[in-house]
């Protein structure tokens, strides 16, 4: 594994063994680096849905003229990743999803990275995440959302069923009561309503077995 993904995974060295093979599974299954690689360096970067923090830690490890805010829902994890990536003096983590940032801190990011979280909410519900992650970004700042897309495939037939286990069986990641996954058209077509400017959307899924896809957008001037 290339840096700076190794020295990353480090930073989990100390949790119990449980914890650092959740971390280690998410870093080998998900093309983190890929997403890490777009984000503008410096600036402020608010990655929602951090989880135990570990593309945090990478955006913060990648550029020391970051300061990365992380953001989850489930408190367990953000204990976690405090011990972990918070260690750094460029990070910090809280409780709390998209609403509650965009409450406090609107208009205060260069980048938002949402990496695997919007499948896990209901439907109707990603409009107005996504009006809340545009709230968050100074005019001309990048949203990065990055989903494994309904296409249809193997690839998301073994998505559903494996995140299903994860969620239903072993409660290891939280959700708002369903897994959708939603082909390209339809997202890009949700984060032009949402006031987005789309700049590219990229396959990441080559050497996967999940439909990895990237969406990389720009907000608008109010």
């Amino acid at each position: 594994m290339n840096a700076p993904l190794t020295p990353t995974l480090s930073l989990f060295s100390h949790l119990p063994p449980g914890e650092r093979f959740h971390v280690h599974a998410r870093a080998f299954s998900a093309p983190l680096e890929a997403v890490a690689a777009r984000v503008p360096p410096g600036g402020r970067v608010a990655e929602v849905g951090c989880g135990h923090g570990l593309l945090s830690g990478l955006l913060a490890l990648g550029d020391s003229r970051r300061h990365v805010h992380g953001v989850d829902p489930d408190p367990r994890k953000i204990t976690w990743a405090r011990k972990g990536p918070g260690t750094l003096p460029n990070v910090v983590f809280e409780v709390g999803g998209v609403e509650s940032l965009a409450a406090t801190q609107a208009g205060g990011f260069d980048t938002v990275v949402v990496c695997d979280v919007l499948y896990l909410l209901p439907l109707e519900r990603w409009p107005g995440f996504l009006r809340d992650a545009s709230r968050l970004l100074r005019p001309g700042g990048r949203l990065l959302v990055k989903e494994a897309e309904g296409d249809g495939s193997w690839k998301h037939r073994k998505c559903l069923a494996q995140e299903w286990v994860m969620v239903k069986w072993l409660g290891r990641t939280k959700a708002g009561g369903a897994l959708v996954l939603q082909p390209r058209h339809a997202m890009e077509a949700l984060l032009r309503d949402a006031g987005f400017h789309l700049r590219e959307t990229v396959e990441l899924g080559a050497g996967y077995s999940t439909p990895h896809i990237l969406y990389v957008a720009e907000a608008r001037a109010p």
